[in-house]
Formats: structure tokens, sequence, C-alpha cells
């Protein structure tokens, strides 16, 4: 199959929108705490959506994993099991940077690392990326993304200082320059660990393509191994959760105990790649303030299950964005993370986060938008030189 950038770009567009639009089913969910919705969402983004369409969509799912080499299922996991790590401490980054400026660090480092480490570990970057003129206008939108996450995060906290004192303490209690700049650096190359993974399981690729998977559907199965490993770190974490707030009866039934949840317990978002807008999950926990008697248990199920469901599909698409990249894939890490951004931030304005902003805190936030936009064209852009490149030297 010939690669077709700007259709990868589409597609990679379609993962931001997933990823920027998987929490808003949460909103629906009641009386239940964050590790009880998010441990029910995750069986099914993690465990059952990658196996039941890697088992669906490509050939032989079983077979291609038995056959691949256990250190190429050792490494996707592990992997896995890190981005795990990036999630735990993604919160921490926030308590002490506040929401604005910690995730503008994180997804900064994550996009770096992410994009850049596959290329240079395996030696092609400064051989055959830098010295031609697509991977040149590749790199510029590299550079242009990471200018387009510091103009969001900028936007950020220029609204947060448009905050009372009672709202900056209330949103930052324990600010540490120090602890949060060491514990975002941390959370932005775990979360990298993801873009690692998938690079990890290129054997998968060329097992499932043998046995007759469609080249677009050719990393599916190494979702299977690498969201595997996310799951144990959840799972794990979610459990420690349930164990110490006492909310492991919420999987069971609708009786509501005596049990408070923290601010902080509620305001927990996983990772960089898992990141929606402050403005989504604050709207989540607005709605579940005016909630019923009893937990909704086929609601709450559902609607978790949809949460998961959607969240699976950002790397859906981004797997099927991937094949159409030609020889610079390594840039769909890229393309992700500014969609992400881009959606996540178009679901605030459209929740209203922005209402009462200034003038200059809504226009840093459309510079944000135009510039992420504009690194997705220019990423596309190289790749489709790159791919002219490829099919004139045949």
């Amino acid at each position: 199959m010939t690669p077709n950038p700007p259709l990868g770009v589409v597609f990679h567009w379609l993962g931001g929108l997933a990823s920027g639009s998987f929490y808003v089913p949460f909103r629906a969910v009641k009386r239940w705490s964050w590790e009880t919705y998010w441990l029910v969402g995750g069986f099914f983004s993690w465990i059952i959506v990658p196996w039941v369409l890697g088992s669906g969509i490509t050939s032989s799912l079983p077979a291609v994993l038995h056959e691949t080499p256990w250190s190429t299922l050792w490494w996707v996991y592990f992997f896995g099991v890190l981005w795990g790590f990036g999630g735990l401490t993604f919160g921490l980054t926030m308590r002490y940077l506040g929401m604005s400026l910690g995730m503008a660090m994180v997804l900064g480092y994550c996009a770096a690392f992410g994009t850049l480490i596959p290329p240079i570990y395996h030696g092609i970057f400064f051989s055959s990326v830098l010295p031609s003129r697509s991977g040149q206008v590749i790199v510029t939108g590299i550079a242009v993304c990471l200018a387009g996450i510091a103009f969001a995060g900028k936007a950020g906290i220029s609204k947060e200082r448009e905050m009372s004192e009672e709202q900056k303490k209330a949103v930052i209690k324990e600010f540490s320059l120090k602890k949060g700049v060491a514990v975002a650096t941390f959370s932005g190359v775990m979360s990298a660990c993801f873009s690692f993974g998938l690079d990890a399981g290129a054997p998968i690729r060329a097992l499932t393509l043998r046995h007759g998977t469609s080249t677009l559907w050719q990393g599916l199965p190494i979702l299977v191994v690498l969201l595997l490993g996310g799951f144990t770190t959840n799972f794990i974490w979610c459990l420690i959760l349930n164990i110490r707030n006492r909310t492991g009866y919420q999987y069971f039934t609708s009786e509501v105990r005596n049990h408070h949840p923290s601010r902080d317990d509620e305001r927990i978002i996983e990772t960089a790649i898992d990141a929606p807008g402050e403005e989504v999950v604050v709207a989540a926990i607005a709605v579940r303030q005016e909630e019923p008697e009893r937990a909704p248990m086929l609601n709450n199920y559902f609607f978790s299950a949809l949460a998961g469901t959607t969240w699976y599909f950002q790397f859906f698409f981004y797997t099927m964005g991937e094949t159409q990249m030609g020889a610079y894939k390594f840039s769909s890490w890229t393309l992700h993370m500014a969609s992400i951004i881009i959606f996540s931030s178009l679901w605030g304005i459209a929740l209203h986060e922005w209402r009462g902003s200034s003038g200059r805190t809504k226009t840093w936030l459309a510079v944000s938008l135009v510039v992420l936009v504009a690194s997705t064209v220019i990423v596309g852009y190289g790749n489709y030189l790159g791919t002219l490149t490829q099919t004139a030297s045949r």
C-alpha cells in the first residue's frame, strides 16, 4: 500500500478527537468514586476492546502473539507498565505546578521524547532525517508543535493569574517549582514510553503482515500487549485506592455507603496521552454533584464502558495513521500529541471554560490552536515530500 500522509493526518486527528473526548461519558456516572469508574472503563480500553477488534480485524492474532519472540513481548509490555507510572506521577505534577503549567511541561516532554528518541535510537535521525529536505520540514513541524504546547500553557497560566487568591489556593495547594519540574520530567518521559512500546513492537507488525493482515491494521496486535502493561499498573493503583477509600463494594451493589472521596481523588487524570482538558474533568465533577440516592449500576457500567472504548480509539486511529506516514512514521507521535491538545481545547471552548477570561488569555488560546494545527500540516507535508522522494527513487 502506498503511503498517503494527508490521510494519515486525518486519522491522527480522529485519534486526537477520541482522546480529547473520552472523559465526556464519565459525566453520566453517578455515585462511583474515580478509581471504580476508571478501572471499569480500563477493562474495556486496555483488555476487552483491543482483543475484540484485534481478533476480528487482524489475521490469526493468537498465532501471531505465540510466534512473537519473548523478548519483544517483554519490552512492549514493559514500556506499557512504564507508561502507567507516568500516569501515577501526572497527578503530582498538577499538585506542584497547577493544571496549566504542569500539563504544558508534561506534554512538552512527552511530545519531544516520544517523537525523537525512536529515530535517534535506530540511528536514522542524524543520518537520514536531518540531511533530507523532507526530514527538515518534519523537524520544523515538531518544533512548531512544541511551541504550540508552550502557547497553550501560557494561555492556561494567564487564566490562572486572573483567578482570585482563594481560587488559586484551591487549584495549587502545594506549589513547588523544584519538585514540580522533577516530577513533570519523570511523568513526561514515562508517558512517552507508549511511543517506545509501539516502536518495540515492530516484529509483531512483521508477523501479522505475514499472516495476511492488511497493512492498515498492522499495529492492532501491538496494542494488545502494550495496553496489557498499562492495565497492570492502573489495576494495581485502582485496587489500592479501592482498599484505602473502602470503595470496592461499588462494583457489586448500588448501595451508597458513607464515603466522601477527596477533591484530589476526583481530579486524577492518568497520563499526558489520556489528558482531557481541565474543563472536561471539572464539568464531569460538577455533574456528579447532583447524584441519585443509589448508584445506577447499569448506567454506570454502560457509560464507563463507552468512555473506555472511546479512549481505545485514539490508538486504533493512531496505528492507522502511522501506516500512512511513510519512512518518517516516527512523526506520528507529534501529530497525535498536537491533535489531543487541539480537541481538548475545543472541548474547553464548548463547555465555556474560557468564558470570562480576558482578551489576552483568549488570544493565547487562539494562537496555540492555530500553531498546533499548523504543526500537523507541516509534519504531514514533510511526510508527503518523503513519500515523493521514495517514489522517485524507485
